[in-house]
């Protein structure tokens, strides 16, 4: 048996030696090592031995093992280091290529409307201003001279979080807000999220508004056209038709809807205006005595305006996209027409 056993570990030192590749050294190990391998069915034998030989050859066997598994060793790691050398030798990169970009995102559509907004009305020397989305009662309603049981409630198709809870319908609670921390002069705009229980090609439950404020001493309706008119002419690039149309607003009072000339046709009419040549853009008013209460502002001092619009509208118009819902469905090749 011994020297059955020493001509395994001669015929092994051989074979590791000549393995160039990790998968025949495997192989090797498993035929000498392993559980059905050569050294392994010598092992057997050792049953049948004498009590004083099997030590003896229980010795020989744990040195053999040893010693093989020293070779699968030192042999693998040989293989290892000559195919990295050879990979060095093989594989180049060249340098001068260009390196590949990663792909860059844009801002949303939304996003850069509103900061274009801020920017136009900070130009105008209003403040921006921010406040909860979720609101209570009081402030997205009652203060904006919109009671219980008021029926311009049912205009604002209202989420309620609880009874005096609510997901804020527009931004102008927080301009009653701003009112009750900050005394005028006051100049602000809003912009935010807004919800209401709608939803079709031109409404969704989600959408966003930009509304303005300013209150000071004489401040009238003119004021309020012209601050209107010089923020369209900017965000449209052109000289643009307005027109005015006496509307109802709890929180306004005369209140205003207003028109623009048809973006897409100039006015002449199309598809998109109905053939009127004009576009209902925004709502605003002079800001109600009731409101100022509210708020303690001295409606005998002070008057002010007030006026708001959806962005998702003004970007459709700008960019002549059709279906509101494209800016809630993250379709990239939609969202990688518009750049920063």
């Amino acid at each position: 048996m011994k020297s059955k056993l020493e001509d395994i570990l001669k015929n092994a030192r051989g074979l590791f030696q000549e393995a160039d590749t990790e998968a025949s050294l495997n192989d090797l190990k498993v035929r000498f090592l392993g559980k059905k391998g050569e050294l392994t069915n010598v092992m057997k034998g050792m049953r049948d031995l004498s009590a004083e030989e099997r030590p003896l050859i229980g010795k020989i066997v744990n040195d053999i093992k040893n010693e093989m598994e020293e070779l699968f060793d030192a042999r693998r790691e040989d293989i290892h280091h000559a195919s990295l050398d050879r990979k060095l030798r093989e594989e180049k990169i060249d340098v001068t290529l260009p390196g590949r970009r990663s792909p860059r995102g844009s801002k949303h559509p939304i996003t850069l409307v509103t900061e274009e907004i801020n920017e136009i009305f900070s130009t105008l020397g209003f403040g921006v201003v921010e406040g909860p989305e979720i609101e209570n009662d009081y402030h997205n309603f009652e203060a904006l001279n919109i009671p219980k049981n008021h029926p311009a409630r049912d205009m604002q198709d209202t989420f309620y979080v609880s009874d005096d809870i609510v997901l804020r319908t527009h931004t102008s609670p927080v301009q009653i807000r701003t009112m009750l921390q900050h005394k005028p002069p006051l100049k602000v705009i809003a912009p935010g999220t807004v919800y209401r229980r709608d939803s079709d090609l031109t409404h969704s439950p989600m959408f966003h508004q930009v509304e303005g404020l300013l209150v000071d001493y004489k401040v009238t309706f003119g004021d309020l056209k012209g601050t209107l008119q010089a923020f369209l002419n900017r965000f449209f690039g052109k000289k643009i038709g307005v027109r005015f149309r006496p509307s109802f607003f709890p929180f306004t009072e005369p209140s205003a809807e207003v028109d623009i000339q048809c973006v897409i046709c100039s006015g002449k009419g199309c598809r998109v205006c109905k053939d009127t040549g004009w576009l209902e853009i925004l709502g605003c008013g002079m800001v109600d005595p009731e409101v100022f209460k509210a708020v303690d502002y001295d409606p005998e001092v002070f008057s002010g305006y007030a006026f708001g619009v959806g962005l998702e509208r003004l970007c459709m118009l700008k960019n002549g996209i059709s279906d509101l819902r494209l800016f809630f469905e993250n379709d990239i090749r939609f969202l990688k027409q518009f750049t920063n």
